[in-house]
């Protein structure tokens, strides 16, 4: 009975924390305007830039891919990594730590919340990309397409997840560390090219961010042919590798949880230096 109550919390916990985001969604309609438009500038350039030195019409597609992509990546950083640092500064996080609750829930709620939105900006980007820019599509496997898909989120929330622990230990380089990987990490993942071409002991690097092996994977599944010779790895070994990494990365963010709750109630404070 104990055991089921403390489930009962956690997923009322969850879907009370995604429910802020999904229906925030629905009440500022403009912003998903703007979360398409916006986005579809960036791809834009990169796609006249291919079109311009005659690249073949494969790598419109990645950057489409890329493009919408480059939205989980954001709401990682902003409305996950960066989130308990903005509730210790706003006074909420007090709240979160003597909530008789579980802190993952909270985290968990954060995240499904967060992929909610930015699913829909993502198919907004490649709907509308794909559109306008004709991009030339082959599913090979739409049952591997969607473990990829599944796959790159829960590894990417779960690092998420890690990070947002960290960056609350940090105290006040959060948002400095916010902004130093962003654009690096659309570099070393290969948002808008096969991320091959950066070499495989760059390559191997960056497979540390889930999204990294999520968009090779997803592009051998959409543009085989043109990825034939530029993919990093087989489809098969980036599945498990990503099945690895979201263990892993659930695993360190419940460790980090734990630990920083532990720091609270024996020194008071939440970060490593007091600020």
């Amino acid at each position: 009975m104990r055991r089921r109550t403390e489930w009962r919390i956690f997923w009322r916990t969850v879907v009370g924390r995604a429910y802020p985001r999904v229906i925030g969604l629905q009440r500022e309609r403009s912003w998903v305007f703007f979360d398409v438009a916006l986005p579809l500038l960036q791809v834009t350039a990169f796609v006249y830039i291919y079109r311009a030195i005659q690249a073949p019409p494969e790598f419109t597609g990645f950057v489409v891919l890329g493009g919408a992509m480059s939205a989980y990546w954001l709401n990682v950083l902003w409305s996950m990594a960066s989130q308990l640092y903005w509730e210790k500064e706003t006074g909420n996080l007090q709240l979160y730590i003597v909530a008789p609750t579980s802190r993952m829930a909270i985290l968990l709620g954060m995240a499904l919340g967060g992929i909610f939105a930015t699913t829909v900006r993502a198919l907004g980007v490649i709907a509308v990309g794909t559109l306008i820019f004709r991009v030339p599509m082959t599913v090979t496997s739409v049952p591997a397409l969607l473990a990829v898909f599944v796959l790159t989120l829960v590894a990417l929330y779960g690092l998420g997840m890690l990070m947002s622990s960290l960056f609350l230990l940090w105290g006040r380089e959060a948002w400095h560390l916010a902004n130093l990987l962003q654009e690096p990490v659309f570099l070393l993942s290969g948002f808008y090219f096969p991320v091959k071409a950066l070499g495989f002991a760059v390559a191997l690097v960056a497979s540390f961010i889930p999204i990294t092996l999520g968009l090779d994977a997803m592009r051998q599944l959409l543009f085989p042919q043109m990825m034939e010779g530029l993919k990093f790895l087989p489809v098969g070994y980036e599945l498990a590798a990503l099945s690895v990494l979201g263990i892993v990365f659930l695993a360190l963010a419940h460790q980090a949880l734990r630990f920083f709750e532990d720091l609270a109630r024996r020194e008071g404070r939440l970060t490593l230096r007091g600020q």
